[in-house]
Order: C-alpha cells, then sequence, then structure tokens
C-alpha cells in the first residue's frame, strides 16, 4: 500500500492525499474523511523516506561524538537530543572514537541518509580540515562544531574560552600560595595543544616561573592521571598545584598524590576539568573548571537549527567557563 493506492481507493488526486497527510492546506471535509478512513483502514504510515520527498526535509540530524562515555560529552549528546526532539527531530548518535577511518564511514552513511545538519562534539573533530577528501562529503548540510572550529563556508562554531578558564585556576592556586604548577592534558587534542599554549603564556604573564616539563601529556582516564603524577616525581619535577584536561584524570592522580604520602590540598592543589558527578565522589571533593557542557550542547541546537529554517549564520559563539570550589584546592 503506498500513496497512489490511497489516492485510488479513496477517489482523490495523489497531491490531495500528501496534503492530508502532512496537514496541509485546505481539503474538502468530505475528501479528507474518505481519505482518513483508508489511511486507518490500512494502518497507513508513511516512510520517513517519503516524508522527506514531500517536506524537502528529512527531520533527522545526526550527532559525531568521539566518546559518548566521556562525561561531558555525553551531557553535550543528552542536551542535543532533548532539544532536537522537542522540535520534531529524529537524533543519530554516531560513536567514531578518534578513528578518522570511522568518521569517514559515518559520514558516508550519513550522506546516503540524507541527514539535515550535524552536530560535532570534540575538539579533535578540528582536524578534519587536514581531510578535504572528508569534509567535502559534508558539503550538503549545516555543521555545527561544540568546541572545535573549520574555516569552511558550512561549518559553524560554539567554541569554550579555556584560556580565561586555565587563567582562573592559574590564580586560584597562586593566591592560594602554590608557585610551581603543572598541566596535565592529552597534548594530541585540539583543546589541549590549546591548553598547553595558554598555560605557558598564562604563566609568563603572570611572571611565574615556567619550563616545558611542567606540562605533561596524558589521555583521558584514571590510570593516564596516576601515570602523570608518577612520571612527575620520577622527572625531579617540583611542584604543588596540578592543573588537568580531565576530571576523572585528576582523581587518578590524586589518588596517585595519596599513595606517595602527599596531603591534598595542604601539599598539592588540583584542580579538574569538567565538573560532573565524579568530581564529588572523591575525598577531597575535586575544584573544577565548569565547561559548560550542557549550556554548549543547546547552543549548538539554536545555531543549527536557525540555519535550517533559512536564518542567517551566525559567527563562532563563546562561551565562558566557571570555577567551582571545592575540597581539593582548600
Amino acid at each position: 500500500m503506498n500513496i497512489y493506492d490511497i489516492a485510488a481507493e479513496a477517489g482523490v488526486s495523489i497531491s490531495t492525499v500528501s496534503r492530508v497527510m502532512n496537514h496541509k492546506g485546505n481539503v474538502n471535509p468530505e475528501m479528507k474523511k474518505r481519505i482518513e478512513e483508508v489511511l486507518k483502514k490500512y494502518d497507513y504510515k508513511p516512510s520517513a523516506i517519503a516524508r522527506g520527498m514531500v517536506s524537502k526535509t528529512m527531520k533527522t540530524v545526526a550527532v559525531l561524538v568521539t566518546d559518548i562515555r566521556i562525561p561531558q560529552f555525553a551531557s553535550q549528546v543528552y542536551a542535543v537530543e532533548q532539544e532536537f526532539s522537542r522540535e520534531g527531530y529524529n537524533v543519530m548518535v554516531c560513536n567514531t572514537g578518534e578513528n578518522i577511518e570511522n568518521c569517514d564511514k559515518y559520514i558516508n552513511t550519513l550522506s546516503q541518509k540524507q541527514v539535515d545538519g550535524i552536530v560535532t562534539i570534540g575538539s579533535v573533530f578540528s582536524r578534519l580540515a587536514e581531510y578535504p577528501e572528508i569534509t567535502s562529503k559534508m558539503r550538503w548540510s549545516p555543521v555545527v562544531m561544540a568546541n572545535g572550529e573549520i574555516d569552511l563556508p558550512n561549518f559553524y562554531s560554539v567554541l569554550l574560552n579555556e584560556q580565561e578558564g586555565l587563567r582562573a585556576g592559574i590564580r586560584l592556586l597562586y593566591g592560594k600560595g602554590k608557585k610551581k604548577i603543572c598541566l596535565l592534558c592529552d597534548l594530541e587534542t585540539n583543546l589541549g595543544a590549546r591548553m598547553k599554549e595558554s598555560f605557558l603564556k598564562i604563566l609568563k604573564d603572570l611572571k611565574i616561573d615556567r619550563k616545558e616539563e611542567q606540562v605533561i601529556s596524558c589521555k583521558n582516564g584514571m590510570e593516564e592521571g596516576a601515570w602523570a603524577v608518577r612520571l612527575l616525581m620520577e622527572n625531579g619535577c617540583s611542584f604543588d598545584g596540578l592543573i588537568f584536561g580531565r576530571e576523572i584524570t585528576a582523581i587518578g592522580g590524586m589518588k596517585e598524590l595519596r599513595k606517595a604520602g602527599l596531603r591534598i590540598p595542604e601539599d598539592v592543589s588540583v584542580i579538574g576539568w569538567g565538573d560532573s558527578i565524579s568530581a564529588l565522589t572523591c575525598q577531597p571533593e575535586l575544584t573544577t573548571v565548569d565547561m559548560k557542557a550542557e549550556q554548549m550542547g543547546i547552543l549548538c541546537v539554536r545555531i543549527l537549527h536557525g540555519l535550517l529554517q533559512n536564518q542567517e549564520p551566525q559567527a563562532p559563539v563563546i562561551i565562558e567557563p566557571e570555577i567551582i570550589l571545592r575540597g581539593s584546592t582548600g
């Protein structure tokens, strides 16, 4: 049973059936009743593709996320899904990992499905700029990047002012008398690379002694945080303040500090980035830089939905992070 069969049995034109199904235009009440009776008789539900052909939209958006297990990313995905659902859209979530081949595979699939737009979550997606053979496949729909940026016409950004978050964290530690501050984050991500650059610049601006060995590259996870702290100690790097790129990494680092007999915050103060429930599950509770994950997700939706409604595109939107004070900094 298709729209042609419906029209034939109801004795009306295909366009009249389309108007009834899409609730558009005026239809003679008698004709409308006949069509609705046929639809009910066969329990007819038009496919998404058929609706898309009529409305010129699939009412579907996709989210590309590197790792949905990361609490901040999960919050952003949740916000995007909830906000777009309220607007009547379906949301596809694609967990790419950090594998460029996986990303390419998903983009090929989304292109075939003709999704209306894409939201990327994770600064690593900025590296797609290095793969024009992939970004060329994304020209068919607008792309809004959460904390990522690509200089192409159909790419738009919501960015975190990580420099201000770092500055606030360093000032907090410095105000607590901590003068030997280290940064521990994943330098292989775009966010981590920017954090390192900002960190060293801020120390210089504040006339705080700075050395390259004050920055350690470590990936996300408790074991990585513990390893990074051990590396600092093995290298003989003196420290009394640590800023971690993720809160779960900071919690692993705190465990290693206690294992080494160091007190938190008396001997070493610790700051993490993210501010999820994990920050409240350790002792002492972790001071964090709130990355405003849910707010970022909502802003991505507003920008993408506006673009899908043919509104004028926006310049990059900047979100200001906020320090949440807890026991790990005293």
